[in-house]
């Protein structure tokens, strides 16, 4: 069955409204500022990041508490059916993201840096149907025509009151909220699921990194660690320039498929070339991601400050390496501009054991990795399967013809 065909099934002959938000709703702007004062009255705020990682919203979300005047205690409360959303962002497509409160919010204000939508006529449904569509073509591409901006791209109050939605009768709009509410709670579940394997694995990871001292001497599981500096045990070294033959982004080329790694997590580009031909431990060593240990396998290029942990002793795993990093806090100094240098590596100890025991921790671990972190495997899989199955029935259930301006 063809979307059209489907959504002539759902409607039933059943007409569709366009509707302006300004017609069917209040917009508010000015909410309350991050900021206390001694003369004003403590409150929670919804703030931005509330909106952004929730598509629902109750009094067990707002976390942050500010002050307010009672003026602006009363014109910023939080109402069952209010729809929340981020009038702008640093990022075209994160504007507009929403979330609808289920319930009445006693002692909570919303932040200036959201707007709020409040119908006219509240109904549940129907905010939740909205809530759904502000995430839907029909209206991103209104927002993304509309956005303006240099390094933050947003919409004004009167903009946004011009934004179009449709608006079938209301059991269809609650047959559409059920369907796809269905698939986001699919998603809550596994994030929940994945939320709790990944302490699950922080358990297990430190459960069996921990050495316990015994008559002075150090064990690891039951068998005895020797403890080494990185500097003893590894080639520690720097990330140089970027070469000169290299693509950026995240696709290889039959020619440029090595990739080359900079500090943050993601693939810098790919080269001809490579410089590291062995699996390695690199580390993050200059801003906010200071001291944050990744595994590269063989066959990449490392470049500007990234630090490369290359053993040089085959009685140690790089894998072992890697995870035993992962669960100690290896950077602890503070600048304004945070950093690390090969010498603070070198000066690392970490307990060695014998190497039958350091591949039984790796084979646990990277069972526990996959479930947790693997894109292609386990839950984070799963999750973005979930997605893009509620993409597809979003847009299937909600392509309705839209109405010119």
């Amino acid at each position: 069955m063809t979307k059209s065909n489907y959504l002539e099934k759902l409607l039933n002959g059943a007409k569709v409204e366009w509707k302006k938000l300004g017609e069917i709703g209040i917009v508010s702007g000015a909410g309350v500022d991050k900021k206390k004062n001694k003369t004003e009255k403590p409150i929670k705020l919804l703030n931005y990041m509330d909106i952004y990682k929730n598509r629902y919203l109750d009094n067990k979300i707002p976390s942050m508490v500010v002050t307010a005047t009672d003026k602006k205690i009363e014109q910023c409360n939080v109402l069952k059916g209010d729809i929340f959303f981020t009038p702008s962002s640093e990022v075209l497509n994160d504007i507009g993201k929403s979330a609808v409160v289920l319930e009445n919010m006693e002692g909570v204000v919303y932040s200036y840096h959201i707007m709020r939508l409040r119908l006219n006529n509240p109904n549940i449904i129907t905010s939740m149907f909205i809530n759904h569509i502000f995430s839907s073509d029909l209206v991103q591409k209104q927002i993304n025509k509309k956005a303006k901006g240099i390094t933050r791209f947003g919409l004004t109050k009167t903009q946004w009151e011009k934004i179009q939605v449709p608006l079938p009768p209301l059991p269809v709009q609650q047959e559409i909220v059920r369907i796809l509410d269905t698939f986001t709670e699919l998603k809550t579940e596994l994030k929940t699921e994945l939320t709790a394997r990944k302490k699950q694995y922080e358990y297990y990871r430190d459960k069996l990194l921990t050495p316990i001292e015994d008559n002075g001497k150090w064990f690891l599981n039951g068998k005895e660690v020797e403890w080494k500096k990185l500097g003893e045990v590894c080639k520690v070294f720097t990330g140089g320039e970027p070469p000169a033959n290299l693509i950026k982004g995240e696709n290889p080329t039959s020619i440029c498929k090595y990739p080359i790694f900079g500090n943050g997590a993601e693939v810098y580009g790919y080269t001809d070339t490579y410089r590291i031909d062995k699996d390695a431990v690199t580390i993050s060593s200059i801003g906010a991601n200071t001291g944050t240990i990744y595994f590269r396998k063989a066959f990449f290029t490392p470049i500007i400050r990234l630090k490369v942990v290359l053993p040089i002793k085959e009685n140690l795993l790089s894998k072992y390496l890697f995870y035993y990093l992962s669960s100690i806090n290896i950077y602890s100094k503070k600048s304004s501009v945070p950093n690390m240098n090969a010498n603070d590596v070198k000066k690392i100890k970490i307990p060695i054991p014998p190497l039958e025991e350091q591949e039984r921790i790796v084979s646990i671990l990277d069972k526990f990795d996959t479930l947790t972190n693997s894109i292609t495997e386990g839950l984070p899989r799963e999750i973005e399967l979930r997605q893009k199955q509620y993409e597809y029935y979003r847009d299937l259930l909600l392509s309705f013809p839209k109405e010119e301006d």
